[in-house]
C-alpha cells in the first residue's frame, strides 16, 4: 500500500519589532500589524496550524521565546530589540 504524504504549506508573515506593543512579558505583534506573502496586510494568523516557527532578524528562535494566536504572537522581552529588527512568522499548515 503507498504512503500518502499530507498536504504541507507555509503562511509567512514580516513585521519589525517597532510594529509591537507592550513591555515586557506583554510584548506582541497584531497579526494586523504584519503583511502577508502577497505583500498585503494581514488580518489574522491561521488557526490550528501544525506548527510555526519564529525568526528575529533571520535567526530561528526556541518554542519557549513565543506564543501565538490567531490574532498575536506574544514574545516576551520583545521590546528591547531594536525597532527595525525583522522578525518572520512562519506558520505550516496542513
Amino acid at each position: 500500500m503507498p504512503i500518502t504524504k499530507p498536504f504541507m504549506a507555509a503562511r509567512r508573515f514580516n513585521a519589525t519589532a517597532g510594529e509591537g506593543t507592550g513591555v515586557g512579558v506583554a510584548y506582541n505583534i497584531l497579526a494586523t500589524a504584519t503583511t502577508n506573502d502577497a505583500g498585503t496586510a494581514a488580518t489574522a494568523f491561521p488557526t490550528a496550524p501544525a506548527y510555526y516557527n519564529l525568526y528575529i532578524n533571520a535567526q530561528l528562535q526556541t518554542a519557549d521565546t513565543s506564543t501565538v494566536t490567531t490574532t498575536a504572537i506574544t514574545i516576551p522581552g520583545g521590546d528591547t530589540l531594536d525597532p527595525a529588527t525583522p522578525i518572520l512568522i512562519e506558520f505550516v499548515v496542513n
